[in-house]
């Protein structure tokens, strides 16, 4: 009777048992408490270091089971289990700590940095590339590889190549030789019977970049021509640029532009390249294309519309001072600049030069010119967040219209396309910064006068009423690309023409860097919109009304 009742006290606490796992299932399914999304990684973390606490129950008369991260199950112990605690009744069978799925440096879900998990080091970042004139996003928005900045970071795994072995054949056999698209190589054509082919091969110290008009794949940077004027909110008449103030039909910037190789260990150094590898990893030089044998037996050459680069003769933050502008050739090697952009007699070897950039070095691809800025460098310039502060601290001010006595206000950060109502404007000849008014027109000769002392907006010449300067009138928009600015100074001062408004050190900076235009001027132009600046000093100190009460 006695081990009767034992046996049928024992399937009764079984069947409790079951009874509790089955409610303690269902309420996990309910509150969805096995899924990650549902749990922050520190939350994850706690629980893990709670199993582990107490006594884990880790055997098991069936087959060892894993989730799709490869973590064996942690079965949480029945004894653990404290009444009337929901989150104690969630013994989780596995933990998927699946990777979120956040954008990656180059715009795509990409395996690249994927896979941090919580305490991960950040990933290794060679340098950002920013593009003149584009004030922060292009005109229709970033997207993808089409950007006005892109960030490099280090790959996962090393896709830099190196060259390898040389061939000497016959043109018409080129077609053939290059027929292995696993492999790097680029050709040189120095007649029509005779080709030189120059293999490369995997290097695993180096990571590549590939900059270039091409949408295709290999490119990792999609870049088109830069107007040469603000699209995007800027006051003033661009002259300089992609000409006519919009891009141009026949783009002049290359398929495959150029490319860039950092070295994956410290201190991460970066260069540059003229050429990038085409869908078939080729790079052709065709007969006409600038190209030689070097002294050592290897070959070299140019691009058709060349890549120009401009190291700064200085520190760029610390003392801004332009360099000289020199062309790079697809081996790297450094020259001096051609007759013309597509001369095919080369500029003279610069032997104390090197490819190498660093911060501040400007990079141009005969239509858009980027800006290479390292981490350091970074590090010293305002960020987003910083600049709303500067644009909220100079609303707090005040500032006021000298004339109409109308409080001004600089619009949002967001907002590029639209004058706001209380936007300052300012006569960029003298510096008073005013409310908008349409009157004050200077009536030169040649000038349609209309009715009430008004004239056509094409003029853009107003009279100073403080001062009676004559000068383009235009409104005042704040720069918004921070990787532009040399500090984090207040920003008191506008470059003229077109009225973007940043601090004293960045104005000065710029306005002393002549910018390729064409196929050999140069001129300094405005890094937010492109505009030619003018004036003898290119920019202007702004003179705010201050309120009267």
């Amino acid at each position: 009777m006695l081990l009767y009742l034992s046996e049928a006290y024992l399937l009764y606490c079984t069947r409790i048992r079951d009874q509790q796992l089955a409610g303690a299932s269902t309420l996990c399914e309910s509150e969805d408490c096995l899924t990650q999304e549902s749990r922050s990684p520190d939350q994850l973390q706690r629980r893990i270091n709670v199993g582990d606490g107490g006594s884990v129950n880790t055997k098991s008369n069936g087959p060892t089971s894993e989730n799709i991260s490869g973590c064996k199950p942690t079965l949480w112990s029945v004894g653990m289990v404290l009444e009337g605690s929901s989150e104690a009744l969630c013994p989780p069978p596995s933990l998927e700590l699946r990777p979120s799925c956040n954008k990656s440096p180059l715009g795509s879900c990409s395996t690249p940095h994927d896979g941090l998990f919580p305490g991960d080091k950040e990933p290794v970042k060679y340098g950002e590339l920013i593009v003149l004139g584009h004030n922060g996003s292009l005109a229709n928005g970033d997207k993808g590889r089409r950007r006005s900045r892109l960030a490099l970071y280090k790959r996962p795994k090393a896709n830099g190549v190196k060259p390898d072995v040389i061939h000497n054949v016959s043109t018409p056999l080129v077609s053939k030789a290059l027929s292995n698209k696993s492999q790097h190589s680029i050709s040189y054509t120095l007649s029509r019977s005779h080709s030189v082919i120059v293999e490369y091969t995997h290097d695993s110290n180096t990571d590549m970049f590939q900059i270039g008009r091409s949408t295709e794949s290999m490119i990792d940077f999609v870049v088109t021509d830069t107007a040469g004027c603000s699209t995007s909110g800027g006051g003033g008449q661009g002259q300089g640029g992609g000409g006519g103030g919009g891009q141009s039909a026949q783009s002049t910037i290359s398929r495959y532009a150029c490319r860039i190789m950092c070295e994956r260990s410290a201190p991460y150094t970066a260069r540059i390249y003229a050429a990038g590898f085409d869908s078939s990893k080729n790079i052709f030089l065709g007969e006409r294309a600038a190209k030689w044998r070097t002294s050592d037996g290897l070959m070299d050459g140019l691009t058709t519309n060349g890549v120009l680069v401009m190291h700064p003769a200085g520190e760029f933050v610390s003392e801004p001072a332009p360099g000289v502008w020199r062309e790079i050739s697809v081996c790297g090697n450094v020259f001096a600049l051609r007759e013309t952009r597509s001369a095919q007699q080369r500029g003279k070897l610069v032997e104390n030069e090197s490819n190498t950039l660093q911060d501040g070095s400007l990079i141009d691809l005969c239509g858009a010119t980027l800006l290479w800025r390292t981490p350091s460098g970074l590090r010293r310039t305002p960020t987003l967040k910083q600049l709303e502060t500067l644009r909220q601290e100079l609303n707090a001010a005040r500032p006021q219209c000298p004339v109409g006595f109308n409080t001004l206000a600089f619009p949002s950060l967001a907002q590029r396309e639209i004058v706001d109502k209380k936007q300052p404007w300012v006569y960029v000849n003298c510096g008073h910064v005013h409310g908008y008014h349409n009157w004050g027109y200077r009536k030169d000769k040649g000038h349609n006068v209309g009715p009430g002392g008004t004239a056509p907006a094409s003029t853009g010449e107003r009279e100073c009423p403080m001062c009676r300067c004559v000068g383009p009138y235009v409104p005042l928009w704040l720069g918004c690309e921070g990787g532009l600015y040399l500090d984090a100074g207040p920003p008191t001062h506008a470059f003229c023409p077109c009225g973007h408004v940043c601090s004293e050190k960045t104005v000065a900076g710029w306005s002393q860097i002549p910018l390729p235009h064409g196929t050999h001027a140069f001129h300094a132009a405005c890094p937010f919109c492109g505009t030619w600046l003018t004036g003898e000093q290119g920019h202007i100190k702004l003179i705010f009304q201050g309120p009267v009460d």
